[in-house]
């Protein structure tokens, strides 16, 4: 007898019906000598009884143990009074058993797999077979695969193709480091693994592909967070004869047709927010718009303060002063408020100055903090004034270099609002828009915020006098404080992209070994084009509200790149070295 039904389609209009089913025994229970197996298959659970009247069965069912590969056959009948289970589709009936066979065996499990694991994720990803057993990571991986599907549906019905294009291929510069791959053919040589798939859909629309797309596997040898993996899935979208408005409008459609087909949420406004306004009220280019919390700039109160904490950063034009003003944030405790300067610490700030608002109307005296009796009255009073300070409230500052206000200031805002239970809804979508061109690096030279092909807002000729102050038209879609994707109208004039690798201190036969194919076919009648890459795993992370992009992914990596499943990266044996031309330099090779 084959497998008649899967656990999820037995209900009470199957009573009285001989049925077979299949799977792993999920949970075993033996209750006044009865036997109950809950069987687990891809569709659920369902509750098998077995009797000891039917001795071969019943001595069967008695060697089984947890997570067995089992068929069983029987009876559908209506569970007794009292034992329906109404979380299981199945929980109104059970299966009375006549037949048992044991398909495959199982260890005893590292873990246990009928309820929340408590397994550290080393082990978890050890035996990641039997991690993906647990009804979590089903649940993952199959909204994984219908949301792909409704956004591969949604594309295909705007006239987009779908076009692979190669994983073996030339450095790029995306701004980390490659993921090499040696060529036996060419002795000395490497290919790289792509971090995006940026010069070929470039080549595909001069190429007269007007609309591609595709779920592009991509490398990047970076440092790795929850968020990040060595490889990882993008979606991938190009249009030609397009602008940056046609692109937003078309992701934010769908976005909010696969949040809705996936998970029936209607997914608000998008609101368009510059990279300015959004460094300066959120300290942060991916703001979570959830959370009400703002940064408010106060530099100009303190350029003639005494204190010398406030007093150095107002005058100084590369810093800032800002401030959070936390409603009802006397909540605070005092050990509170040390974790939060300890935090910021993490992020370069070398303090935390606050001020707790206990009766703003006496000023000074109404105010609680280390920091007041430094400060003039009349500067308390302005600062009062312009943060709109209520009773009740605590006030944070972060003073210094630009930048470190911003990330610890930022990084503040998200944590005071978690433990505050401020935010405001569950689901904030926004657009940042408006990037700079360029910013400068460590060493003081022009680098791209984005990569080398997005174009520029302006003129060959104003780019080339002020880069610095030169806008982009690139776009980022946010969602919770989490970049989703990000892209860019491209450079599609020749004369434009030179200008703008040169700025870079690329010279035209540096550019042409690096991306010549690039080149030639914006020599060649390249039409204008635009296009945008969102993080896949990234977008099913935040659907299934997970803690790590690990979960989403069938056999990822840890945050050292490796797999424990496979235990790779592994030794090359010396035949395989000896054809690619590779020694060990300063390395030695264990034998």
């Amino acid at each position: 007898m084959k497998r008649t039904h899967k656990c999820n389609q037995i209900n009470s209009s199957l009573i009285g019906q001989e049925i077979a089913v299949a799977g792993w025994i999920h949970r075993r229970r033996d209750h006044g000598g009865v036997i109950f197996f809950d069987i687990r298959d891809e569709g659920g659970l369902v509750q098998v009884v077995y009797n000891p009247d039917l001795e071969d069965t019943f001595s069967i069912a008695e060697s089984c143990r947890n997570e067995y590969v089992v068929f069983s056959a029987g009876i559908v009948r209506e569970r007794p009074e009292g034992t329906v289970n109404d979380n299981l589709s199945s929980g109104e009936v059970e299966i009375v058993a006549s037949d048992l066979e044991i398909l495959n065996h199982s260890k005893p499990l590292p873990f246990q797999l009928d309820e929340y694991t408590s397994a550290g994720e080393e082990t978890r990803l050890k035996y990641r077979f039997l991690d993906l057993r647990r009804s979590e990571m089903q649940q993952n991986l199959r909204l994984r695969s219908n949301a792909s599907t409704y956004l591969r549906d949604y594309l295909n019905n705007k006239e987009f193709i779908e076009i692979e294009t190669p994983l073996l291929t030339k450095a790029t510069p995306e701004g980390a480091r490659d993921y090499l791959v040696p060529s036996r053919t060419f002795p000395g040589s490497f290919f790289a693994l792509p971090q995006s798939p940026q010069l070929f859909k470039q080549t595909l629309m001069a190429s007269g592909f007007e609309k591609y797309y595709q779920f592009a596997k991509c490398f990047r040898d970076e440092d790795l967070r929850a968020d990040r993996q060595p490889e990882f899935t993008q979606l991938d979208i190009e249009l030609s004869f397009t602008d940056a408005d046609e692109i937003m409008n078309l992701i934010t459609e769908m976005i909010r047709d696969v949040f809705k087909k996936t998970l029936d949420i209607d997914l608000d406004k998008f609101p368009k927010i510059t990279y300015r306004e959004a460094i300066e009220k959120y300290g942060i280019d991916k703001p979570d718009l959830r959370n009400p919390l703002e940064l408010l700039e106060v530099k100009s109160l303190f350029k003639n303060c005494d204190f010398k904490v406030f007093n150095d950063p107002a005058n100084d034009e590369d810093s800032r002063i800002a401030a959070i003003r936390v409603p009802n944030g006397k909540s605070l405790t005092r050990k509170q408020i040390d974790d939060y300067t300890a935090f910021v610490g993490n992020y370069g700030a070398k303090g935390l100055a606050y001020i707790r608002v206990e009766d703003p109307s006496k000023g000074k005296e109404g105010l609680q903090s280390p920091i007041i009796k430094f400060i003039e009255d009349e500067i308390i009073e302005s600062l009062m004034k312009n943060l709109d300070a209520k009773e009740g409230d605590i006030i944070f500052f972060g003073a210094g270099k630009r930048n470190i206000v911003n990330d610890s200031l930022a990084a503040l805002r998200d944590l005071v609002a978690k433990d505050l239970d401020l935010l405001t809804c569950e689901w904030a979508p926004c657009w940042v828009i408006d990037f700079p061109m360029f910013e400068k690096n460590n060493s003081g030279n022009l680098t791209p915020l984005h990569h080398p092909f997005t174009a520029p807002k302006c003129s060959v000729e104003d780019l080339k006098i002020d880069p610095l102050g030169a806008l982009t038209d690139a776009y980022d879609v946010v969602l919770n404080g989490t970049e989703l994707g990000g892209g860019s109208v491209r450079i599609h004039d020749q004369e434009m992209q030179r200008t703008v690798l040169n700025l870079l201190s690329i010279d035209d036969d540096e550019a042409e070994e690096k991306f010549g194919f690039l080149i030639s076919a914006l020599q060649h009648g390249c039409p204008p084009h635009a296009g945008l890459a969102i993080g896949f795993d990234r977008m099913i992370m935040l659907m299934t509200d997970s803690d790590s992009i690990r979960d989403v992914i069938a056999f990822p990596k840890t945050q050292t790149a490796s797999c424990l499943l496979t235990d790779a990266p592994g030794q090359a044996a010396q035949d395989q070295l000896d054809e690619l031309h590779i020694r060990f330099h300063g390395l030695e090779k264990e034998e």
